[in-house]
């Protein structure tokens, strides 16, 4: 940082005492340790902070599938798993039963796009081509709307009272 040699050190310590007096330069050197340690415990702090805003803002992990077993016998390998499904893709958010609306997945009600201007409801159409990494879950829609996100105009999502 600074190329200072013992010669330069010599030298500061020479004019600090002559300035500061053979009594105060204890007293002083304590007092610049003090201020040296509490700076580091501050910018600590402030590190620490940041790094865990930081975090926050981090996508979550996508909720786990539960798996239900009705005996405890040995699972089957994945491949015989892969060779049992159709060969069609599974929608999340279809029902289950074939009719009706698709029963939301649990958790936040409504989403957003990191960066994007409208939150809709987890059954709107747009929801599903968010992709995970980028969405933004909100609880209410007050939170949406304090968050400075509009509401989506096709799906036009609301809370019951």
């Amino acid at each position: 940082m600074f190329d200072i040699g013992l010669q330069e050190l010599v030298l500061i310590f020479v004019i600090a005492l002559l300035v500061f007096g053979p009594k105060n330069l204890p007293q002083l050197g304590r007092s610049m340790g003090r201020a040296m340690r509490e700076f580091r415990r501050a910018s600590d702090e402030f590190r620490s902070t940041i790094e865990t805003n930081l975090q926050m803002n981090e996508p979550d992990p996508p909720p786990a599938v539960p798996v239900t077993e009705t005996a405890p016998a040995a699972a089957p390998s994945p491949l015989a798993q892969a060779e049992a499904l159709p060969d069609t893709v599974l929608d999340p958010l279809a029902p289950a039963d074939g009719t009706g609306a698709p029963e939301p997945p649990p958790g936040e009600a409504y989403l957003a796009q990191r960066g994007g201007r409208l939150f809709h409801g987890r059954d709107c159409g747009w929801a599903r081509k968010i992709p995970e990494a980028e969405r933004v879950y909100f609880k209410r829609v007050s939170e949406a709307r304090d968050a400075g996100f509009m509401t989506c105009p096709s799906c036009e999502p609301w809370e019951p009272a």
